[in-house]
């Protein structure tokens, strides 16, 4: 009998998460994985660390290696673009890059983990030397060299979202005039609330970040290379531009094949199937189930891919799955210079944009007992919670502070994933040490802050 053959697309975490479940739960399939790059498969949230010299080489900055896979019935090609799925027959048409030969791949069950590609602004001078984008081996590399070049003084970022965030701080260490532009009107803006991000904003402009929000650009200039970007209202100089305006999902070449939504995203059920059969779909080109909002949306991390992918490999021989994946919280961290903060679930934006209708609290406090003097690491720390306003149920958090609090992320996200309300986090048993936090822990207090309790004063 011949082996089952799984075709997978995409070798970034849902990939390369997929071939590690398949091996640990089956022993006689055939796998093959696509990869459309040429770098198997580089890590872009490491970027930064790697922009400012804090990774063992930039070839380490990746999830794997095609050697870390020797098994005979393990198959990696990098290089190899699929372009069309033909359900009928259940192949699909793959093109090698580098000889322009094209081919077909037959499959018993297919895990598309196709992800997203970065967007470049679609206003003149897009094409000009110097104007780069924020993902991927071949970029960082390119910005890398930008960075310890002495002829690079000014440098634009476009965006000011994580990606942003990070290439604005990996410049302004390289010792680079850097301008932080955006459209919108704070930055981390759909992450954070404005009580956190007027704070980080701060911190930008006090490192040195020239902050400008609500600037519509319009043009980038120069004649071969950049010379400045221009907005509606003002110009800035620039010899390297940054983009990191977000991203959009890599499915054009399933249009018409795998249901999409009006943007783009993959259409799953709750099974993770798509609408053809032995098709499935992770990662950040799918719409994943979110358990605070109670509905599908996009989140792109790393970790969601991952659970998606664990979930379909470990159901992916059943007829009809046993349960259905259970969701996702969606939660992430990012260091802004010496600011540190952790976010999960919901915040107001995300909130109404999913329709729901929340509640929040924002709490202020110090770390460690009263009597244990800033300049001994007590510093202040923040937390924001957003619950349901009847029900109490907590449905996002964020905590942010100059001392690493980034772990309470965690205990955010599990109080949201298992539905805990107000009452219960702050009747939480967690530890005291007055060398680490206070009688009443971080997340207590800020619970029963939101429950209009009387402060704690120790």
């Amino acid at each position: 009998m011949s082996k089952e053959r799984v075709v997978i697309v995409g070798a970034s975490h849902g990939g390369h998460q997929a071939i590690l479940e398949l091996l640990s739960r089956y022993d006689d399939l055939e796998i093959t994985l696509y990869e459309a790059g040429d770098f198997v498969s580089f890590m872009s949230c490491g970027m930064e660390l790697y922009l400012e010299d804090r990774v063992t080489d930039v070839q380490d900055v990746r999830n794997f290696r095609p050697t870390d896979f020797p098994q005979a019935n393990v198959h990696i090609l990098n290089g190899h673009t699929v372009t069309q799925i033909n359900a009928d027959d259940q192949t699909v048409q793959v093109t090698n890059n580098a000889t322009n030969e094209t081919f077909t791949q037959p499959y018993d069950k297919l895990i598309l983990s196709s992800g997203v590609t970065p967007k470049s602004l679609p206003v003149p001078g897009a094409d000009l030397t110097n104007v780069f984008l924020m993902r991927g081996y071949d970029w960082a590399t390119k910005i890398k060299a930008k960075l310890e070049d002495p002829a690079v003084k000014h440098v634009t970022v476009i965006g000011a979202g994580y990606i942003g965030i990070e290439a604005a701080e990996a410049s302004r260490r390289a010792g680079k005039a850097v301008t932080l532009l955006d459209v919108i009107d704070r930055p981390l803006g759909t992450y954070l609330d404005a009580e956190m991000t007027t704070l980080l904003a701060q911190k930008l402009t006090e490192q040195g970040v020239n902050v400008q929000m609500n600037a519509h650009i319009t043009a980038y200039t120069g004649d071969t290379h950049v010379r400045a970007v221009k907005t509606t209202t003002d110009s800035y100089p620039s010899d390297l531009v940054i983009q990191a305006a977000g991203v959009q999902p890599a499915t054009d070449w399933l249009r018409g094949t795998v249901d999409l939504d009006q943007r783009g995203w993959i259409k799953t059920d709750e099974y993770l199937r798509t609408n053809l059969p032995n098709v499935f779909a992770v990662g950040d080109a799918t719409l994943a189930y979110s358990i605070p909002a109670g509905k599908q949306v996009p989140i792109a991390l790393a970790t969601v891919a991952r659970r998606e992918a664990r979930y379909v490999v470990q159901h992916l021989f059943e007829t009809q799955p046993a349960v259905p994946f259970k969701g996702v919280v969606g939660s992430s961290a990012l260091s802004v210079f010496d600011e540190h903060f952790a976010q999960s679930g919901l915040n107001s934006f995300t909130a109404k944009r999913a329709g729901v209708s929340v509640a929040k609290s924002f709490f202020q406090t110090a770390l460690r007992p009263q009597y244990v003097p800033v300049s001994q690491g007590n510093p202040q720390v923040y937390v924001q919670l957003f619950y349901h306003p009847l029900s109490h149920q907590i449905l996002g958090g964020a905590v942010l502070s100059t001392y690493d609090v980034t772990a309470q992320g965690n205990v955010l996200a599990l109080a949201i994933q298992q539905k805990l309300r107000l009452e219960d986090l702050a009747d939480a048993d967690f530890f005291f040490q007055p060398g680490f936090d206070r009688q009443w822990s971080l997340l207590n207090l800020a619970a029963q802050h939101a429950l209009g309790e009387a402060p704690f004063q120790n």
